[in-house]
């Protein structure tokens, strides 16, 4: 049985329940559930804290799991990135009062203050800066004012709590991170209980990516419409009891539906319809 961590908590969890159900998959139905197995699809899932799963996965008691890209670093656990999931972007900045500095060597002597350590010290290392990392397990925004620290590093979305702490990001983002699927280093890569999972959660992302589009044209205008909806491989086309039409039927990309809608139509293709894809095997 596969064994599998999921996040128990915080902007990890929500969606990446959603996206094991939207693959098949049984999931927890209430948030005190600490383990839940899913026999139909020989699978056993355990909720755990997002910073912890990395640690878990590596050791080998479980197989994989999903957690942040900047949870993993951080960690410094012996386990990999297997699968970007595209949910819980983010991208991680110093920042500090304005003035105090423009790049990263501007931080040499600095005192920095994280709550990722790992991350912070290893792209110090790398750039070659000597400055001190201070750890704080939240709301880095007070150190700064409260003289802990010259300059925080922390993840930044819209940067309102920054600007309201009289505080602006500089140089270039340290890094960038979302929800990944990670194994323990150097497990076999060609498992068919985790090649299953992976082509499930694949199947979801192009499902959510991509929209079934239907429409009926002309013969003398197929080359054209297919110019514009090309599919994956080839779409589909066939004959319309109406001699000189044809039916077409491709895969497009969901945020492109309405141009390509606009622009069949542009040639006289008629009929056209979108219909969502749930799931799908590529």
């Amino acid at each position: 049985m596969l064994r599998i961590a999921v996040p128990n908590k915080g902007s990890l969890s929500g969606p990446a329940a959603e996206m094991l159900h939207e693959a098949g998959y049984q999931q927890r139905r209430e948030s005190k559930e600490l383990r839940i197995v899913d026999p139909e699809n020989e699978v056993e899932f355990f909720y755990l804290r997002p910073r912890d799963i990395a640690i878990y996965v590596s050791s080998g008691r479980l197989d994989i799991g999903i957690t942040g890209r900047d949870l993993l670093i951080d960690s410094g656990a012996d386990a990999e990135e297997i699968l970007p999931l595209g949910f819980a972007r983010s991208t991680f900045r110093f920042a500090a009062k304005p003035g105090t500095a423009n790049g990263i060597e501007d931080l040499k002597g600095k005192t920095v203050a994280t709550s990722y350590e790992g991350i912070v010290a290893g792209h110090l290392a790398d750039s070659g800066v000597d400055a001190s990392v201070v750890h704080l397990d939240g709301a880095v925004e007070t150190a700064i004012e409260l003289g802990v620290a010259e300059v925080i590093a922390d993840v930044v979305e819209t940067g309102t709590s920054l600007r309201n702490a009289g505080l602006e990001v500089f140089g270039e983002p340290i890094m960038k991170s979302e929800a990944i699927v990670v194994r323990r280093t150097g497990a076999d890569a060609e498992e068919p209980k985790v090649q299953q999972f992976l082509r499930r959660l694949q199947g979801v992302l192009v499902a959510r990516t991509y929209v079934m589009m239907d429409y009926d044209c002309r013969v003398e205008q197929l080359e054209k419409a297919v110019a514009l909806t090309p599919g994956l491989e080839s779409p589909t086309v066939s004959p319309l009891h109406n001699e000189g039409w044809v039916a077409v039927r491709a895969m497009v990309p969901a945020k492109e539906a309405q141009r390509i809608m606009d622009d069949l139509y542009s040639i006289g293709a008629r009929a056209i319809l979108t219909t969502a894809i749930h799931a799908c095997r590529l």
